[in-house]
């Protein structure tokens, strides 16, 4: 039985209070695909408003520190963003891997520390454009899925993304052929990391999906649904992926 499908808005450092209005339409086009389960993650800023103003709607955030709380100046806990309004946190995404150096374990550590805070958790890997040009991309991101995999994961809490990180923002899309090879080694991989109920993790797309080519991307094996980047940030762009993931 196929997953149910599973598409995530990521607005990244974009969104003030005006915007709040697009989200309450994005809402209300989820309403209407029931069979769909969508969500925003808005700036930490905008967690409360959206949250306030579409109860019925999975808000989430795009981070959380690994601590309860402590002396870590500008950064929250999973549970103060849980208090806000979140239901999940992204965890390890590319770009905060990179600009923040996160490390696998740190991403494992804020994995469990959503989960222990009763939210669920969507944990990015994936290769940069020199591994995948080396012949390295799905050893690189099957190690990496190892590392930050958190203890304890089930279907219940635990989403994985998967991100070419030369895809993303760039127009770029790998080849359909590329992604199911490489969301059929994820799978693969959860299989061996959990055993049974592996099947039930869904695993998210996470490069350039918009609503040219959601409905290409979600028909391939084991793409489960999408993390979107700048196509999430209008109802307009956004509207046509979940259209296209109630279609597939």
């Amino acid at each position: 039985m196929a997953n149910r499908k599973y598409i995530v808005g990521n607005w990244k450092m974009n969104g003030l209070r005006a915007q709040l209005a697009d989200i309450a339409v994005i809402a209300a086009i989820a309403a209407n695909h029931e069979g769909v389960d969508v969500g925003i993650c808005p700036p930490a800023t905008l967690i409360g408003p959206a949250a306030q103003a579409n109860p019925e709607f999975a808000i989430g955030a795009q981070d959380c520190h690994f601590a309860e709380s402590g002396a870590h100046t500008g950064c929250l806990s999973a549970a103060m963003l849980k208090e806000a309004g979140a239901t999940y946190s992204i965890v390890g995404h590319s770009e905060r891997r990179a600009d923040q150096q996160e490390s696998d374990a740190e991403v494992k550590a804020k994995a469990e520390a959503a989960h222990a805070a009763g939210m669920g958790a969507i944990i990015c890997v994936g290769e940069t454009e020199e591994e995948r040009d080396a012949g390295q991309a799905i050893e690189m991101v099957t190690i990496q899925l190892a590392r930050s995999f958190p203890a304890k994961a089930n279907a219940e809490w635990l989403t994985i993304a998967y991100e070419p990180i030369w895809a993303i923002g760039t127009g770029r899309v790998p080849e359909a052929s590329d992604v199911a090879e490489m969301h059929a080694a994820i799978r693969k991989k959860l299989g061996e990391l959990m055993g049974q109920g592996s099947d039930a993790v869904r695993i998210l797309y996470g490069g350039s999906m918009n609503g040219g080519n959601a409905a290409e991307l979600l028909a391939i094996p084991n793409v489960d649904g999408g993390l979107v980047g700048g196509a999430s940030l209008t109802a307009a762009k956004f509207g046509p992926i979940i259209e296209a993931a109630a279609q597939s």
